[in-house]
């Protein structure tokens, strides 16, 4: 397993910076490589991207999530891979982003592109491009404050348990926001 750690400091508040990072969707505006990310519901995810030259799919689950804190991942198919996202606030309007990743390259291009360091300096693009994105737009474009735990959602953010909801939820909960 090759192991990837960045950090970059955003001026936003901490709460606008996790709320962006909840909106996977939003992911291909800023992650280099990264096609399409589709939310099939509040734990798991489906990537498509671009690696090496090569189209490649797999599928996501979050293991655990805690609002302002942290969300870990595991990928269920395709190329094994996971990590961890953790959020710091340095002050009122600034936050600390910290990116953890472990994945296993696949095939002699992703070996060698590990050994360049491409993988790292492509994490490092995408930070700096979601801190443009989060701090050029003022706001988060949507938020999701439920809570994952032992890969079991147990709130939704919205003062419900797991297996209970406002009468007429019907959509997502990560969806909606602030539009562009």
């Amino acid at each position: 397993m090759e192991r990837i750690e960045k950090q970059i400091e955003v001026e936003a508040p901490l709460r606008a910076v996790y709320n962006q990072w909840t909106q996977f969707e939003e992911f291909p505006r800023f992650m280099e490589g990264i096609k399409l990310v589709r939310q099939l519901d509040d734990t798991h995810l489906h990537w498509q991207a671009d690696i090496g030259g090569r189209d490649v799919e797999w599928d996501a689950e979050i293991i655990d999530q805690t609002p302002d804190r942290r969300i870990v991942w595991r990928s269920t198919s395709g190329a094994r891979n996971g990590g961890k996202v953790e959020f710091e606030a340095l002050g009122e309007t600034r936050t600390r982003v910290l990116v953890v990743m472990e994945y296993d390259p696949d095939g002699a291009i992703e070996h060698l592109g590990g050994a360049l360091g491409l993988p790292a300096r492509r994490v490092e693009g995408d930070l700096e491009r979601f801190k443009k994105f989060i701090e050029s737009r003022g706001t988060e474009t949507g938020e999701w404050r439920g809570e994952v735990h032992r890969r079991q959602k147990v709130s939704d953010g919205q003062g419900y348990g797991a297996d209970a909801g406002p009468p007429s939820a019907a959509v997502y909960p990560r969806k909606g926001g602030g539009g562009d």
